[in-house]
């Protein structure tokens, strides 16, 4: 499925098994999930990618020979030796290149990745199921750890990567907020069902100051939202690569030590500490599936919020 100019639907198309260089290899895809950056990417609200290009970068296949089940994440690569990269901080790397953005990704039959980047997976997870962890689990994971030792941790958006984070929340002994569009009580009773003990409308107070709020909804006016209900000292976590402006606010909400942080992108690192954890905790994803040649569907469905948990594309093979 072929982004051929962004503000298009995906095309579908029949193109050549791509061709591994050194140090890559041939993975043929067994599951694809769909990731709001993905939506960001067709929309044109992210600049420059590859054209055409085959999104996707919560990649589960197969490498051809060895039959080893990797995970294609989406930091495809970096250059290793940039400070940067030198410092433990490759996600930050200049000359990273990212999949399905940089690089064709896994909305396909086959995709081809850097070696070095690929992900082992846990067992006890189908391809469908595991594909999820690799990017709403992964950057999820990264903007917790962001958060300290906050107690009472909001969410904002309760999407594919919150419906994981709280999951892991709770694991960790914090307590959950879930933060929903408002009027969305359906999302709210779901965020209960994960373990939230309080969920509302985004522009709603909590019953209870926050220590911590990790922003997932693309939606600058959610950042001034969550400081109101912050504590002294406490943190939020802007988790998306993308977001709409932020408008101004009055510096008494920053003020008393509270703080902002942006997320982006994951390293190695974060990947294989959360593969090992989500099997501890257990993380259990809520998935709906779509065939690969309804990614325009699945797309669609994320756009509208009409998605419950994650979307993820079923490769048939």
């Amino acid at each position: 499925m072929l982004l051929m100019a962004p503000g298009r639907p995906l095309e579908e198309r029949e193109l050549p098994v791509p061709e591994p260089g050194a140090g890559e290899v041939l993975v043929r895809v067994a599951a694809c999930g769909v990731c709001r950056t993905d939506l960001h990417v067709t929309d044109g609200e992210l600049p420059d990618p590859k054209l055409p290009l085959v999104l996707g970068h919560q990649i589960v296949g197969r490498i051809e020979g060895s039959g080893e089940r990797i995970g294609i994440p989406w930091l495809g690569c970096a250059d290793g030796v940039c400070r940067y990269c030198r410092s433990g901080r490759e996600n930050l790397c200049d000359q990273a290149r990212f999949t399905g953005f940089h690089r064709d990704g896994g909305y396909a039959e086959y995709a081809v990745a850097d070696e070095r980047f690929c992900l082992s997976l846990p067992e006890g997870y189908g391809d469908v199921e595991v594909a999820p962890l690799l990017c709403a689990g992964l950057i999820g994971y990264r903007a917790l750890r962001f958060t300290g030792e906050g107690e009472r941790l909001g969410l904002y958006g309760f999407g594919a990567s919150a419906h994981i984070v709280a999951q892991v929340a709770r694991h960790q002994g914090r307590r959950v907020f879930a933060f929903t569009r408002p009027g969305d009580l359906s999302g709210q009773e779901y965020a209960r069902t994960l373990g939230a003990e309080w969920a509302g409308d985004s522009n709603a107070a909590p019953p209870e100051e926050l220590d911590a709020a990790i922003i997932f909804a693309p939606v600058g006016a959610l950042l001034p939202a969550a400081l109101r209900v912050l504590a002294k000292g406490g943190i939020v976590v802007c988790a998306g690569i993308h977001m709409s402006d932020i408008p101004s606010f009055e510096y008494e909400l920053l003020w008393g030590e509270r703080s902002l942080r942006s997320v982006a992108n994951l390293t190695r690192q974060d990947g294989h500490e959360f593969l090992a954890l989500a099997p501890k905790v257990p993380v259990r994803t809520d998935v709906e599936e779509f065939p690969l040649e309804e990614a325009n569907e699945a797309l669609e469905r994320m756009r509208s919020g009409r998605l419950r948990g994650a979307a993820v594309l079923h490769v048939a093979t």
